[in-house]
């Protein structure tokens, strides 16, 4: 596992808001005794195989948003176990929603940092990890605010299981060029796109989100799907 990092740590710092509106009376008691049951320990190591056992392979998804990606990949696969994780609140609750009107029982989340949940993880524990659309923070001198680094690409890499799979999904180009920086001169990992309808395109088994559907972005959305080697 990789080294520890203090609680003070300023690469654990999250930017932005963690919360907007107040929660529906409903999502309030989902957090309050949904959540609990099917949280990620917030101390101690996160084995996905202990968390989610006798599952046929182990996902991790890094900022769900409103969880419809996370909760409908769920549901599409209940033999898989999938762990989420999400800074903010709001998100956290509507994921909740949907995970108990679809009845999942694969799930596990947690609201915080994905990076201090990953530092947790042994190495080789995941089959995929997804990380959709996340904040983008487009201008230059915000660009170490961004999840995608060589800190993050490198815990990639040490997380998922040889041929595991990493997706990276942005509609801001400054991110797309970010990311796709980094990743592809991460050692271990391997893009897999052979021709420019290959991140151009939805892959086969995306699913869109409200959020995406919004192009709320300065470009159309691209897939940056990698296979660890």
């Amino acid at each position: 596992m990789s080294s520890k990092r203090s609680p003070d740590d300023k690469r654990l710092r999250t930017f932005g808001r963690t919360k907007s509106r107040t929660l529906s009376a409903r999502q309030q008691s989902l957090v309050d005794e949904l959540l609990p049951q099917i949280a990620i320990p917030e101390a101690g190591a996160v084995k996905p195989a202990d968390l989610l056992p006798n599952k046929s392979a182990h996902v991790l998804e890094i900022g769900f948003g409103g969880g419809e990606h996370f909760s409908g990949q769920a549901q599409r696969h209940p033999d898989a176990g999938y762990l989420g994780v999400e800074p903010f609140l709001n998100g956290v609750a509507k994921a909740l929603t949907q995970i108990d009107a679809a009845g999942l029982t694969n799930v596990r989340l947690l609201e915080g940092d994905a990076r201090e949940v990953m530092d947790r993880m042994p190495d080789q524990c995941l089959d995929r990890i997804f990380l959709l659309f996340p904040d983008p923070w487009p201008k230059a001198r915000h660009a170490k605010r961004r999840f995608v680094q060589d800190e993050t690409a490198a815990e990639f890499v040490r997380l998922l299981k040889p041929g595991g799979q990493l997706r990276v999904a942005t509609d801001v180009k400054a991110y797309a060029d970010h990311a796709l920086w980094i990743l592809r001169r991460a050692t271990g990992l391997e893009w897999q796109a052979r021709t420019a309808d290959d991140w151009r395109r939805p892959p086969a088994d995306h699913l869109t989100t409200r959020y995406e559907s919004k192009n709320l972005g300065d470009c159309a959305p691209v897939f940056f799907d990698f296979e660890r080697v």
